[in-house]
């Protein structure tokens, strides 16, 4: 069987982008793949972290993937830093990564802007790490937004370089798993701009502990331009918004996307249904289906916060069953790297 792994960070304000683009996905592969789900806690701390925020904000990621659906009996659910492994294996890769492929990491210069001298080893090295996490369980399969998808093909490349040092095929060829309509949700405040947990305003995402009225008042005050909703001139050959919309209309083909992605809905059909409304009646109806959609997920998740010592023991166990998968195979690394 395909084994996924995929991890999200604890740095707080989990969001709709999260959801639509990770998570809920990480539900439907239970079914046809061995899923491994990790808090990515080792990579949070790369930028400062407050540390008693940071344990409730690995908590909340675990119980967020639990309210999502995420079987902790079928899929393993743990925080990195339990795992040593993980630290083991980057280091090692560090040593394999070359300097010209972390110079080339985008992220890195978006992250590090124009204070690149004051950023830490850390966010720098953070994709060999990624690489590690991954291939600590020889995973295969990978569920990646645009926004991951050079770290994985360093990944790839670490592994195949690995490969090819020591002379053995033991790493596999990791594979992209693209899933769904909304694999990068736009800020509600501006459609050119990513929905981000560090965007300093609140009303540029929907957060996922938000309750009905929140979700709903974001909604509504959402950025729209003064037209009308598009009609299906504004669809590709394929059946998705065309270029020219989305450059044009961002906001308008934001809200779109999104819709289609919470209904389950090609976006076609959404912009037949919608085709020349007004935004104000689009906006009721999206509102109520967000709402429909995501409170009860943000009422499971308190639910669950309250039930702290359960939420350790699935941390805990979680751990200890990745760690049976991860030990043996960075003690045959180790070993390949001709340690003692």
């Amino acid at each position: 069987m395909p084994r996924v792994f995929s991890g999200v960070q604890p740095t707080g304000n989990l969001h709709l982008g999260n959801y639509l683009g990770a998570i809920r996905n990480f539900v439907s592969l239970q079914d046809e793949h061995e899923t491994i789900y990790c808090v990515v806690d080792l990579h949070a701390i790369t930028v400062q972290q407050d540390p008693a925020a940071l344990r409730e904000q690995i908590l909340e990621v675990a119980a967020t993937f639990i309210a999502a659906g995420i079987d902790p009996k079928r899929s393993i659910i743990f925080n990195q830093s339990r795992v040593v492994q993980h630290a083991e294996l980057a280091w090692i890769f560090n040593c394999v990564a070359r300097l010209g492929w972390l110079n080339r990491m985008t992220q890195f210069k978006e992250k590090a802007g124009k204070h690149r001298e004051n950023a830490s080893a850390g966010l720098y090295v953070y994709p060999c790490l990624m690489a590690a996490d991954i291939l600590a369980y020889q995973a295969d399969r990978v569920p990646v937004g645009d926004d991951q998808r050079q770290h994985l093909e360093l990944a790839r490349d670490i592994a195949q370089k690995f490969n090819h040092d020591y002379g053995r095929e033991f790493f596999p060829i990791i594979e992209p798993l693209i899933h769904g309509q909304a694999t990068r949700v736009m800020s509600l405040r501006d459609g050119r701009a990513k929905m981000s947990k560090s965007d300093p305003s609140e009303q540029s995402r929907i957060g996922l502990t938000d309750d009905a009225d929140t979700i709903a008042r974001k909604i509504r005050r959402a950025r729209t331009d003064p037209e009308r909703l598009p009609d299906e001139a504004a669809l590709a050959d394929d059946g998705g918004l065309s270029p020219d919309l989305v450059d044009a209309r961002p906001e308008a083909a934001n809200l779109l996307t999104i819709f289609a992605a919470l209904a389950r809905k090609p976006v076609a059909d959404v912009v037949a249904s919608y085709a020349g409304a007004e935004f104000s009646r689009f906006k009721t109806d999206l509102a109520e289906l967000a709402v429909a959609s995501l409170a009860p997920l943000a009422d499971r998740t308190r639910s669950l916060l309250d039930e702290r010592a359960e939420l350790e023991a699935i941390l805990d166990s979680g751990a200890e069953r990745a760690t049976a998968i991860a030990q043996p195979v960075v003690n045959e690394v180790k070993r390949i790297v001709g340690f003692l």
